[in-house]
């Protein structure tokens, strides 16, 4: 499978070749295989699984054969007019359309011919539910639990997931275990069935630290990049790392050869079907991210490395072109940073545990509330940077008491107070034993963030936001604690001495800007021309969501459909 620039002949030909080895570039390489195409699949990291294996790998897709599981009333229909309603004209409709009638087939297919499986979710509301046409379940799908040590060597190909993600010094987890090792810690003797399930996950990692530099029970987006890889060596594609593109060849029948360079060395390869751009889109292109996301900090992105933008010059050479009309270049998430002791930085995504829940409150920089804490967090990225251009709210503030501290935790703070010493030594948490000190530690001031708890104390005790309105529809009141017992799951008193805060920042979890494809994911042209032999999916794709999000998944949905589509052209092309 893994292979050196010295084992590929100048010239050699390759059905497809895919560029970019995250999500939707491996599916891509897996469902060209399972076609029977001979497959290169190019990685410009050390790693495979690019931001995808940083995620959750919710994976939204309509009307796939989970679907009946847990919601049998969803429809296509439902699903077009939930789009139309919240993306609109920001995106092609006829490429949503494509989505939408392929999406079943692109599951069932994969399903049936790797090692990926998926799950749906009893209950995981689309980000609109105001919206109709909206769901609470059955369209976010997500990767079943993978066993590492099935890739044998190749296990350490897959990227690490970012450590604050992990327990126990890189024992993976996932929201089930993360509810489990909560009732554990609280009151281990409180299940037996807890009890079993904690106990076995624990020594289980503890036996994989004898023998790997990590646990090896992977879930969640190392899960699904583990079973990519898994089943991409099965069928023989062809996988080379740290290994760059350096030219795209268009020739009269369109692109037909790239040149690849390893390690100072340069190869050209043929293509017959078509070159599958999966790189992970323009975010750490400096003068692409200047130009489309002024004032946002690279520092603040917290998604894989890959994803810099240098294949997208080449194909602009060649013909292809961005898309127009989204509603924001990127998306979005609140993040909080921090030093680790070795000199790295944590970029950590507020994406559900905490910004949302009773006790919780997010202030700008004159200590004042601005916005609904409960709104995804991509629309809450671009709210605080819309703020910002008339009152500073980068960073805003993220505020608790002890009560939501020790409950729900804070960023990469844990439930039950787990890290919050040595988080208050290096500065990631401020505390303050009043909210006036705590005011002046931030900077902020102390009668508008005294103000702040008090109206939230208030709204607390009759469930009503009355100045943004949170927790009014179901998937705020979603993120909100299902077992709180105040009128709002959203809402509840900041009052409880000590207080706490944590800089939040606006970081891009993504681009939705990439480039205009039509219904096959085939890159188009100036004049609305599709570039034969050459396909744009995942995040090299203008998103087809317009760059709103209407749902989780809503990035490794399209990615995994369009990448069923995309192989499906290139390989037919190669045929003919």
């Amino acid at each position: 499978m893994l292979k050196r620039i010295e084992d590929i002949q100048d010239g050699e030909r390759y059905d497809v070749v895919v560029v970019g080895a995250g999500g939707a570039g491996m599916s891509a390489a897996l469902y060209a295989a399972i076609d029977g195409a001979k497959v290169l699949l190019v990685e410009s990291t050390e790693y495979v699984g690019g931001t995808t294996a940083y995620s959750g790998a919710t994976t939204w897709i309509v009307g796939t054969r989970h679907a009946p599981k847990v919601n049998p009333k969803d429809s296509l229909q439902d699903a077009k007019r939930f789009l139309d309603l919240a993306v609109g004209e920001r995106s092609d409709p006829r490429v949503r359309q494509a989505f939408l009638d392929n999406g079943a087939d692109a599951v069932a297919k994969i399903e049936d011919n790797s090692h990926v499986k998926y799950r749906p979710r009893d209950f995981h509301p689309d980000y609109l539910s105001e919206l109709e046409g909206s769901t609470t379940c059955g369209r976010a799908l997500e990767p079943y639990p993978f066993d590492g040590r099935l890739l044998g060597e190749h296990f350490n190909l897959i990227r690490p997931p970012i450590p604050e993600f992990t327990v126990l010094k890189g024992m993976m987890v996932d929201r089930d275990d993360i509810l489990r090792l909560m009732a554990f810690i609280k009151q281990w003797w409180g299940s037996w069935d807890t009890f079993k399930y904690v106990t076995r996950i624990m020594l289980r990692h503890a036996g994989d630290r004898l023998r790997y530099p990590r646990g090896t029970r992977l879930v969640m987006g190392n899960a699904l990049i583990g079973r990519l890889l898994l089943s991409i060596r099965e069928r023989g594609v062809s996988l080379m790392t740290e290994t760059r593109v350096t030219e795209l060849r268009r020739g009269a029948e369109g692109v037909d050869a790239l040149v690849l360079s390893q390690r100072g060395v340069s190869r050209r390869i043929e293509v017959t079907g078509g070159v599958i751009m999966a790189t992970g889109g323009f975010n750490r292109h400096p003068q692409r991210r200047a130009q489309l996301m002024p004032g946002a900090d690279v520092n603040w992105c917290p998604g894989g490395p890959g994803h810099t933008g240098a294949l997208h010059e080449l194909a602009e050479a060649v013909g292809a072109r961005y898309g127009e009309g989204e509603l924001s270049p990127c998306f979005w998430a609140p993040v909080s940073i921090r030093k680790r002791k070795d000199g790295s930085q944590a970029v950590f995504p507020h994406f559900v545990f905490d910004r949302a829940k009773p006790g919780m409150m997010i202030v700008n920089q004159h200590g004042k509330r601005y916005y609904n804490e409960s709104i995804s967090y991509h629309l809450t990225g671009i709210t605080m940077q819309a703020a910002n251009k008339t009152t500073p709210s980068v960073p805003s503030f993220l505020v608790t008491d002890a009560d939501g501290m020790r409950k729900y935790g804070m960023g990469m703070v844990r439930p039950n107070k787990m890290g919050l010493a040595e988080a208050l030594a290096d500065g990631y948490v401020v505390s303050g034993n009043t909210l006036a000190e705590l005011a002046r530690k931030l900077g902020v001031e102390a009668a508008n963030l005294e103000q702040a708890a008090a109206d939230i104390g208030r709204f607390a005790k009759t469930g009503v936001d009355e100045h943004f309105q949170r927790g009014t529809t179901l998937y705020q009141r979603a993120n909100g604690d299902a077992t709180w017992s105040g009128p709002n799951p959203s809402l509840g008193p900041i009052e409880t001495a000590p207080f706490y805060a944590v800089r939040l920042y606006p970081g891009d979890i993504g681009a939705a800007k990439g480039f205009q494809t039509d219904e096959n994911a085939r890159a188009l042209d100036a004049a609305d021309q599709s570039i034969p032999g050459l396909y744009a999916v995942g995040n090299d794709q203008q998103s087809i969501m317009g760059g709103t999000y209407p749902g989780p998944g809503i990035t490794l949905g399209p990615g995994v459909v369009f990448a069923y589509l995309a192989a499906r052209d290139a390989v037919a092309r190669a045929r003919r």
